[in-house]
């Protein structure tokens, strides 16, 4: 049996997109470098999960709240200084 010939199941689909999107989120270089870059990528993100019906909109405003509220620290500069 081939683990990579067998088609993902909805559940796993959805799992490996929000693993995606914090994957996204974490990425402190990106989000260093250029945070609104990195806060159009967690939107644009959210919505297409949204879209392919994912995750369910009460899900998609969490993850928009989230990205948000990364990109306000962001600018702030957040990951230059000690919390």
């Amino acid at each position: 049996m081939n683990a990579f010939s067998d088609p993902m199941t909805p559940a796993q689909c959805r799992l490996a997109a929000i693993n995606h999107w914090f994957d996204t989120y974490d990425n402190q270089a990106l989000r260093r470098h250029c945070p609104s870059t990195y806060h159009d990528e967690l939107l644009r993100q959210a919505d297409e999960m949204d879209r392919l019906r994912l995750i369910d909109w009460t899900e998609w405003r969490d993850l928009r709240r989230l990205a948000d509220r990364a990109f306000v620290k962001a600018v702030a500069g957040a990951d230059y200084h000690l919390v």
